[in-house]
Order: structure tokens, then C-alpha cells, then sequence
């Protein structure tokens, strides 16, 4: 498995004995930081490496499996690790990543996202999985899955699209219609981020099971579609589209922040 790593200004991904060590420095609301490791840079998404086997027996599967610390509970933005098809490849218009047209989400994954931001179209709940499966910020275990719609395709249906959000109403509206299209499911993690723990995600054509320690925390039938790769970050940025209807995304102030990960092991079984 090659990772590049991929970093903004200051910011690093430094090789440790047996991982690696992201590291984003303080700064104010006025850019974006990032560090990333992952397996496709300079890939097309119809590229990306990862793929469940073709389903011969039901135990086929993908797995991620890797241990992780990260500096704070609180991170300002997100980090995280698992799979997925780099729907954002304009990153929210704040670089760093490649250009790609942007595409509906695919992805399987471990996810801090802090209370900026809200990355679930599916109505909230006062537990902590919804009925829904609906979970729009905290630390995550997280699945979405998505047709494949081609993105030109996808960005000139976008275009009638955009009178719908001139108001709450509609964008409301657009939010249960995006629900339909975007299958999801999901659940917040009480384990505390800053300490060691063992993660370990499995995805199959027809279902996504989360461990972390050795408990399960999540299994669902939500399967991102292939193919996807495997990124690992942080960074200040956030995106929200709230349940009243509120959109917003940016890039937030932060203290320096790190994401340590080790014993990385990706494969198909």
C-alpha cells in the first residue's frame, strides 16, 4: 500500500516508526490547513484502488484496520480515516485537492466533524443514532451510499437546481429530496479521540460493519459504491446544511492540532 502524503503551508504528514503523524498549525478563519495521506492522488475516481471482490460468498469484503490518537476532542473542522470517492474534488473551492468535478457521496469511514458543521440530509434525532441513521456532527462512524450519476450530468441538473436555494423553504425542500437520492447511516461514538484506540471498518457489496477496540459500534446495509480510496486527514474546514434549512461552509480558527495513526492495514479478503 502507497500512501502520498499531501499537505497545505506549515502543515505536515511525517513518517513515525510505525505510521504516521499529521500535524495542522494554528492559525486564524483566513485559509485552509490540511494534512492528508491517501492512495489515488493523480487517479480519475474510475480508477480509485478499492473494490470488494466479486461477491462468490457473502464474507468477502474490504478491510481497514488502524490505530489512532488525535490531539484534541475538539478539533476546529474534521479528521478521519476510511474509503471514499473524493466528491468534493474542488474542496469546497479552498483547495488542496486535485481538480475533479464534484459527484454525489460514496464513502465508508471513521469521521470527526466539529459542531460547525452538518453532513447529513436525513431529518436529526434526540438519541444518538436516529431512527434515520442520521448523525451530523461529533465523532463518527459513518456510511453513505449513492448513484452513480456522471458528473457533468450531475452539474448541469445542479444548474435548474439553484433558484431552490433562495429560500429556507426550498432549501428544505431540496434537503428531503437529497435524502431520497443519498442513502445514509451512521452513529456518534462516545470513545475519547485524544487517547490510543484500535479502529476497524469492513465494506462489502451489500453491507459495512465498524469495530472499535473489538466492539461493534455499527453495522448497516448502507454500501458505498465501488470504487473508492483510502484517505487519512485533518484540516479547519467545515460544511453545514442544517435540518432549518441553513447552508454554510468555510474554513475555521485553530490551535495547532495533530492526528497520529500506526499499524495501517488495508486489504481484500
Amino acid at each position: 500500500m502507497q500512501l502520498t502524503p499531501r499537505c497545505s503551508r506549515d502543515a505536515s504528514a511525517t513518517p513515525t516508526s510505525n505510521g504516521w503523524r499529521l500535524m495542522m498549525p494554528a492559525g486564524d478563519a483566513s485559509a485552509y490547513r490540511f494534512a492528508q495521506l491517501d492512495d489515488y492522488t493523480g487517479l480519475p475516481r474510475g480508477r480509485f484502488p478499492s473494490r470488494p471482490p466479486l461477491m462468490l460468498r457473502q464474507a468477502q469484503h474490504v478491510a481497514l484496520g488502524l490505530r489512532a490518537r488525535a490531539s484534541s476532542d475538539s478539533v476546529p473542522g474534521t479528521w478521519g480515516f476510511g474509503l471514499w470517492n473524493d466528491p468534493f474534488g474542488l474542496s469546497l473551492g479552498f483547495g488542496g485537492n486535485p481538480f475533479r468535478l464534484p459527484t454525489l457521496p460514496n464513502a465508508v469511514w471513521f469521521f470527526h466533524a466539529s459542531e460547525e458543521n452538518w453532513l447529513s440530509l436525513h431529518r436529526p434525532s434526540t438519541s444518538l443514532r436516529s431512527a434515520q441513521g442520521s448523525v451530523g456532527n461529533g465523532f463518527l462512524a459513518q456510511a453513505f451510499r449513492s448513484p452513480n450519476i456522471p458528473s457533468p450530468l450531475l452539474a448541469l441538473a445542479a444548474i435548474p437546481a439553484l433558484p431552490l436555494l433562495a429560500t429556507r423553504r426550498t432549501r428544505r425542500w431540496l434537503r428531503g429530496l437529497g435524502s431520497r437520492v443519498v442513502a445514509e447511516d451512521g452513529v456518534r461514538l462516545g470513545v475519547d479521540q485524544t487517547q490510543w484506540h484500535r479502529y476497524r471498518l469492513e465494506w462489502s457489496l451489500t453491507r459495512c460493519a465498524f469495530w472499535v477496540d473489538d466492539a461493534r459500534v455499527l453495522e448497516t446495509s448502507v454500501s458505498p459504491r465501488p470504487p473508492l480510496g483510502l484517505v487519512i486527514w485533518l484540516d479547519n474546514q467545515f460544511a453545514a446544511f442544517t435540518p432549518e434549512g441553513k447552508i454554510g461552509f468555510g474554513v475555521l480558527k485553530n490551535e495547532a492540532a495533530w492526528l497520529e495513526v500506526e499499524e495501517i492495514v488495508l486489504r481484500s479478503t
